[in-house]
């Protein structure tokens, strides 16, 4: 075990702790290939699963197995063709038993912060799906919430915006100009500090680098 591998494991450690604390359940694994295992056995059979964009799912191979389950009814915003289809994926992922996402950043004592766009991914980890199950790379891991939110604007949402086509400044420099623009996607700022609901967010830790 190279030591980026046991610093990442000591760090899991202290954050799983701490979101215990919060009423989250935290799960740590080494590599992407156990998460997706850790993922797929808290996704009962007969089931409905929704997910939101995520660079991270499609790294880890989370959103390929899913896929390639045939015992889930999966939610996906891919197929739909017009923006009422659009919509009506949103509103259904409310229902689905299980949501899919990663976090933007998640802060050393376990709090989860989310900047989004439309604010249907972000709606869907507050209130909705039996329970929501996220995949985090530990390159994600900062210390505070003020860390947090400085990581999203800087790191996580240039490279989104430019994956996403979108004409806003910080794609154009690489930096957050904190921008009004109409392509910005950087609506809601959500911090999640607490469930409400024991167990009903479960973040898997991943010791590898995953999404932006």
């Amino acid at each position: 075990m190279n030591p980026k591998q046991i610093f990442y494991e000591k760090q899991a450690a202290s954050i799983l702790k701490h979101l215990e604390r919060r009423q989250m359940k935290g799960y740590y694994c080494p590599t992407r290939q156990e998460a997706v295992a850790t993922a797929m056995s808290l996704t009962a059979a007969n089931t409905t699963v929704c997910f939101g964009g995520s660079m991270s799912l499609l790294e880890s191979g989370v959103m390929d197995a899913l896929k390639a389950r045939t015992d889930l009814t999966l939610i996906d915003r891919s197929h739909a063709k017009t923006p009422e289809e659009v919509r009506q994926v949103y509103l259904s992922a409310f229902d689905a038993d299980t949501y899919f996402m990663s976090t933007n950043a998640i802060t050393s004592d376990g709090q989860l912060v989310n900047i989004d766009g439309n604010g249907n991914r972000v709606a869907a980890l507050i209130y909705g799906p039996g329970q929501v199950v996220m995949i985090v790379g530990m390159n994600k891991v900062v210390p505070t919430v003020d860390d947090a939110i400085r990581r999203v604007r800087n790191t996580a949402t240039p490279p989104n915006c430019i994956r996403l086509g979108l004409e806003t400044p910080c794609a154009a420099t690489g930096s957050c100009a904190d921008c009004l623009t109409e392509n910005c996607i950087c609506s809601q700022i959500v911090i999640t500090r607490r469930s409400r609901t024991a167990d009903r967010i479960k973040v898997i830790l991943v010791g590898e680098e995953l999404g932006y």
